[in-house]
């Protein structure tokens, strides 16, 4: 039998038949996810792209918080090698004390400092020497404690041995030292010692003689081998120690997780990581929109971290007093960042914005040992504190701090010293400073000295600029943790 085609003409209306949907009949079910994305269908090319840029910025963004106390070190590193040379045996002390021409994040004036970056991977188990009567720790280079030296390290502040193991060390362990592994190759060192009180104010002599006696050296060198101790000073230098603010943030970062042992960092931040490219041992090669991305997200990543300290938390839980404006930098977390049921990254990023180092000497309510850093950037009044205005801030009697106080002022940025003809915008419990008839002190704040402030008790700011003021209390009392003694908020003069 013939097989009958259709005509053209009826060909054309059934396919017109099969492209209408019969009477009655429902679109096919479909999940919510479908619907939501396109309704099963690709997106554009331009979408896509867009899209893929916008994940590869905001990984950058969360790189640069989970990375920034890395990159706040690495910044004091370089900033400390090219001004005084590299070595386990190079031990810059700043024997004038620290003033507003190192760039540096909320330095103490008021001890002085020691400093410096060792390298494990290089040298091998290094010994430190560490003098009595530090105020120190050694942290890894994400700024994590590996202990503290001193009052409330495992010296007591007698001094003694500390023994530095490089990640992964599985060799002999002889007796005799405080021995501590590091999580990095790159390990802090951090020491402040006490100045003495002179006739005229704090005397430095002391505390550096003390710096001084630091001895470093690899563990299995012979005496003869052990390059001699080096100890340049800081003072009264130009140094930029101060984190990258452009795309050598993320070379330098590359750098550092190239060196460092693959345990150094959880697999997960590694994963973060390496969705912007930056994998241990592969080369780093982003392309031309990548580093505009990059260049965005080092530029936008900073602001972000400061309007979250200008606004400040929800919790309240940075408020040291009910009715003051002192904050706790470290919003009530531990010295490692771990509130009750997290890690506070948040926290963390805005400290290591303007700070560096954190030990649980710093946190913890250790009595007549520790340190305290009540730290406003408001006025009484609520107001950022200005530059170009006038304050007041009164001290009551008997500050608890059984070693000394200091007030000191700070840029908001990036915790430098405002740079004015003062240099040092700080005094402390060693200088001569005027007192009321009940003991308690007045200090004064300002671009221009007020008509009624003693020149010893004034602090130069820098006009059309905010600044933040801090009170260290070095060996805090009970008094502080009771709060029945408080500093005063700082209040606008005419």
């Amino acid at each position: 039998m013939a097989i009958q085609f259709p005509t053209r003409t009826a060909a054309a209306a059934l396919l017109v038949a099969l492209s209408i949907p019969m009477a009655g009949a429902q679109e096919s079910p479909a999940p919510p996810l479908v619907k939501q994305l396109n309704n099963g269908q690709w997106l554009s090319q331009s979408e896509a792209e867009s899209l893929r840029d916008e994940l590869y910025y905001q990984r950058a963004i969360q790189v640069y918080f989970d990375m920034l106390p890395a990159l706040n070190v690495i910044g004091m590193r370089d900033g400390s090698e090219e001004a005084f040379g590299k070595g386990y045996n190079v031990l810059p002390i700043w024997k004038d004390r620290m003033d507003s021409r190192t760039w540096v994040p909320t330095p103490n004036a008021d001890v002085i400092y020691s400093m410096n970056y060792l390298d494990l991977k290089e040298t091998g188990p290094l010994v430190v020497a560490a003098p009595p009567n530090v105020i120190g720790m050694f942290t890894d280079f994400f700024q994590r404690t590996i202990t503290d030296v001193g009052a409330v390290g495992p010296d007591r502040a007698r001094g003694g041995l500390y023994l530095l193991l490089p990640p992964g060390y599985d060799g002999e362990v002889p007796k005799g030292y405080y021995v501590f592994k590091s999580p990095t190759y790159n390990v802090f060192l951090f020491f402040r010692t006490i100045m003495g009180k002179g006739e005229n104010g704090p005397d430095p002599a002391p505390a550096v003689a003390l710096a001084e006696q630091t001895r470093i050296y690899p563990l299995w060198a012979m005496e003869k081998d052990v390059k001699p101790m080096e100890f340049p000073n800081g003072s009264g230098r130009r140094i930029n120690m101060m984190y990258p603010i452009d795309n050598t943030f993320w070379t330098k970062l590359k750098t550092f997780v190239d060196y460092e042992p693959i345990s150094a960092i959880d697999p997960e931040v590694r994963g973060i990581l390496s969705s912007i490219g930056i994998i241990k041992g592969q080369a780093f090669e982003p392309s031309a929109k990548q580093q505009e991305l990059l260049k965005k997200a080092v530029e936008t990543a900073p602001r972000m971290i400061m309007a979250t300290r200008q606004l400040q938390r929800p919790d309240g839980r940075t408020r040291y007093y009910k009715d003051r404006q002192y904050e706790n930098v470290w919003g009530g977390a531990t010295a490692e960042w771990l509130q009750d049921s997290y890690l506070d990254v948040n926290q963390r990023a805005t400290y290591f914005q303007v700070a560096y180092s954190t030990a649980p000497a710093m946190v913890m309510r250790t009595i007549d040992a520790g340190s305290k850093y009540p730290t406003t950037v408001r006025d009484a009044d609520g107001d950022f504190l200005d530059g170009s205005k006038a304050y007041k801030l009164h001290l009551p009697p008997n500050p608890p701090a059984k070693l000394f106080w200091a007030v000191t002022a700070y840029d908001i940025t990036d915790g430098t010293m405002p740079e004015t003809p003062q240099l040092l915008p700080s005094i402390n419990g060693f200088n001569k400073v005027a007192k009321n008839e009940d003991g308690s002190i007045d200090l004064w704040f300002g671009a221009i000295k007020p008509a009624d402030a003693p020149q010893s008790n004034f602090i130069q700011t820098v006009p059309g600029r905010n600044f933040l003021a801090t009170v260290r209390l070095y060996g805090t009392g009970t008094e502080f943790y009771d709060q029945t003694w408080k500093p005063d908020d700082l209040v606008k003069v005419k």
